[in-house]
């Protein structure tokens, strides 16, 4: 036990500043070595005089097994100096500084459990992290708990629980991570490397053995043992360490030392999936014609494989519990991305982009058998931290002057977010959605600070960080929404609602366009629904491809959703007109020549204008669905999902079946009216919609109109409070009035002449 008189409470260098001046002092010394430098006596004198210190003699007092590991590792640092062995000496500083690491966690350990907190809080700080990047943050949870231990908020048993876990979760991540660079290192040939990597493997496996031997046996121990004394001697002799590897790897098979909690394991399963996504996603952007032309988008793709590759790790003892087979065959498959990134990215082959699109497809759908649907459900949490690291990257960006590479990762932020969760977020907060959409592009009416528009001007970074903070704020608040597991109900409800919402736009859309024609005009319903079979072909066939391509899509989902929409509406005018203008010359040449006719020029033009104008209106309200059910069925499962879908469809199909019913039984004249309010309702709606989209593109000024109004005014009737919004929505209503005003006059001037003929 540590006594009330432990030198850790002693005035002088804390145990983190000793730790690092031992560490600092023999990496100069490796650093001197390999250098051919003098120097290198020096520096090992100095980590020796730590050693002797107070700090030392803590390390043994409490662990003398790694006291004896310290001991021998400077007795073979020393003969690696006089021999000049870089490799040697590489190889005891790992053994030395993972001893440090070890001794450390055993003090901290002992003084929980002693209820001495101030000292278990100094040497928790002489510990590693998992390898910080923007896609992994420092663990925090064992300072949380002593700092919950030292106000009385935990117990100790509680405490030393976190921990076990966060230490346990750490030394682990950092022992793969050394399994793979240790890969890495044998295929270039890096003899010093390889040697303390293979050194870093055992001294983390050292730190692990209480967990491996309660989980496996002292006779597994013995041979796990054996197998990473054999990896760091095969390293040290310069042979092959690539059988030693996978011996090490076997001996590790399925072994956790802290199991994730069902949470933590949603989670990363969550990462895992978006980060396979981007894989291929960047390194497309990265190659041409078998040539690497942007050479930081390689550089993502390598980062975006290194996280699904320790998401992985964390996972596979449990997806190999589910099949072992098809665990190993998905191990392959990243090890193959792995070495086609890294090929491209040392100026090796350049892989064609369809081969790393195949191979994680593969990885996604095997991982899609693989993982509980609880995992599926949970893993809003890793889109957050995807979207987290993504907004970082920008940042960074920005604070190195690379506006360019700031843009496509607020994008690929967006991206994450709009195919995850704001799909979730349109049905359970819509006006919440809006906010965060106005942040992530070019702010709202009264604020136009949204991070696109920053960027595209260039703002300073303090400018676009309060812009982050403000984003940050909202995100915090869609993920503890999102947080709360919603049940099957709410999920289907979900669905239906959101199916419904955008089918009953497309009904009313075809019903006033056909309600437009006459009876014996009715040849020109035929391509009308033609277009809107396809539609909703091209509908199944998105959501298909949605699990790998929607990503993608998403990237740009508010630029194709406006290109979309002013096709229709552009479309839906032009027919529209016509239309009007049909009905009354047909009325007058049948008329003036006795019998009905079709006079009309470009007959196959108009039909395939309608065609066209039946796919636009229906399949813009088709990608919106599908681009938003992707979320649910992350949330509940496709049966979950596909429930709700078929209760929209049925509430859609009835509406449609008393629509179109109640139109045939109109009289023309009626006919034309009701059709003719459908219509500039249809029309409404989706300018005002297309022109919100437009502002939040910035491809449209926004100036607000003083006056908030609710976001249900905007998500069911297209209306929000600016003025082009309301100018280009009275526009609209102004062009289908006027359309019909000028028919009926001259249908008015067309009956005069045909009046006067028959007197």
């Amino acid at each position: 036990m540590l006594s009330t008189a432990s030198p850790v409470r002693a005035a002088g260098p804390s145990p983190a500043a000793q730790a690092e001046s031992l560490r600092s002092a023999l990496f100069a010394a490796q650093r001197a070595l390999l250098a051919n430098e003098p120097g290198a006596e020096a520096y090992l004198e100095r980590a020796q005089a730590v050693l002797a210190s107070d700090f030392g003699r803590s390390l043994a007092d409490v662990d003398p097994a790694a006291a004896e590991g310290l001991r021998s590792a400077f007795v073979d640092m020393a003969a690696a100096v006089a021999a000049q062995d870089t490799p040697a000496f590489a190889a005891a500083r790992a053994q030395a500084w993972t001893a440090v690491l070890a001794a450390s966690y055993h003090i901290v350990e002992q003084a929980v459990q002693a209820g001495d907190t101030p000292t278990a809080q100094a040497w928790l700080l002489v510990r590693e992290f998992r390898t910080a990047s923007r896609f992994a943050r420092p663990n925090g949870d064992a300072t949380v708990a002593l700092q919950s231990l030292a106000i009385g908020e935990m117990d100790s048993e509680t405490a030393q629980q976190f921990l076990r876990a966060d230490l346990y979760d750490t030394y682990q991540a950092r022992l793969n991570e050394a399994l793979r660079e240790l890969a890495q290192a044998e295929a270039s040939g890096f003899a010093t490397r390889r040697a303390e990597l293979a050194s870093l493997a055992q001294g983390y496996f050292a730190i692990l053995v209480p967990a491996y031997v309660e989980q496996r046996g002292e006779s597994a121990l013995a041979a796990a043992q054996a197998a990473f004394a054999d990896l760091r001697t095969a390293a040290l002799r310069g042979g092959d360490t690539s059988r030693t590897i996978v011996a090490v790897h076997e001996a590790l098979d399925n072994f956790r030392a802290a199991p994730l909690s069902p949470e933590e394991q949603a989670r990363r399963a969550g990462q895992l999936l978006r980060y396979i996504y981007l894989v291929p996603l960047e390194y497309g952007r990265g190659v041409s014609n078998g040539q690497v032309t942007l050479q930081f988008e390689i550089q993502e793709a390598v980062t975006f494989h290194e996280a699904a590759q320790a998401a992985f790790a964390d996972l596979r003892d449990v997806l190999a519990a589910t099949d072992a087979a098809a665990t190993a065959n998905t191990a392959a498959l990243l090890d193959s991305l792995g070495a086609h990134l890294l090929a491209a990215n040392t100026g090796g082959a350049v892989a064609e982009p369809r081969l790393l699109n195949q191979e994680a497809e593969q990885v996604m759908a095997t991982l899609d058998e693989l993982m509980p649907e609880e995992w599926k459900q949970q893993s809003v949490a890793g889109d957050f931290d995807v979207i987290t690291s993504m907004l970082d990257q920008m940042e960074n960006a920005v604070r190195a002057g690379d506006y360019a590479m700031a843009e496509s990762a607020r994008l690929e932020a967006y991206a994450v977010m709009e195919s995850g969760p704001e799909a979730r977020l349109t049905s359970l907060d819509p006006e919440l959605k809006l906010r965060v959409e106005a942040l992530f592009w070019n702010g709202d009416a009264a604020n136009k600070n949204g991070l696109s528009n920053l960027i595209a001007r260039q703002a300073g970074l303090q400018e676009i960080r309060t812009v982050r903070v403000a984003l940050n704020t909202e995100l915090q608040q869609v993920q503890k929404l999102l947080s709360v597991q919603s049940a099957p109900g709410a999920i289907a409800t979900n669905a239906a609602v959101i199916v419904f919402r955008e089918g009953l736009e497309a009904v009313l859309i075809l019903a006033s366009l056909m309600g437009s024609l006459k009876m014996d005009s009715k040849q020109y319903r035929k391509p009308l629904w033609l277009g809107t079979g396809l539609a909703l072909l091209a509908t199944v066939l998105t959501w298909s491809l949605a699990r790998s391509v929607l990503l993608s899509l998403a990237r740009y989902g508010e630029t194709l959703e406006a290109i979309v929409s002013l096709i229709a509406i552009v479309v839906l005018l032009l027919i529209t007109n016509w239309f009007f203008h049909k009905s009354y010359w047909d009325n007058w040449l049948a008329a003036f020549h006795g019998r009905k006719r079709r006079l009309l020029s470009g007959e196959t033009g108009v039909w395939l204008g309608l065609i066209s104008l039946g796919f636009t209106s229906v399949y813009r309200e088709g990608f919106e669905t599908v681009l938003f059910l992707q979320a649910l069925v992350l949330d509940g499962g496709n049966r979950v999902v596909l429930a709700g879908v078929a209760v929209g469809l049925l509430l859609t199909c009835i509406i449609g079946f008393l629509t179109f019913r109640f139109q045939s039984r109109l009289p023309h004249k009626k006919m034309l009216i009701v059709t003719g309010i459908m219509i500039g309702a249809v029309l409404l709606v989706m300018v005002g919609k297309t022109t919100y989209v437009l502002q939040l593109l910035g491809w449209l000024p926004a100036h607000t109109m003083g006056f908030a109004l609710p976001y249900w005014t905007g998500m069911w009737f297209g209306i929000y409070a600016t003025w082009e919004g309301v100018a280009f929505q009275f526009l609209a209503a102004l062009i289908v009035l006027g359309s019909y005003w000028l028919a009926e006059g001259m249908k008015k001037k067309n009956r005069k002449p045909s009046q006067a003929t028959a007197s």
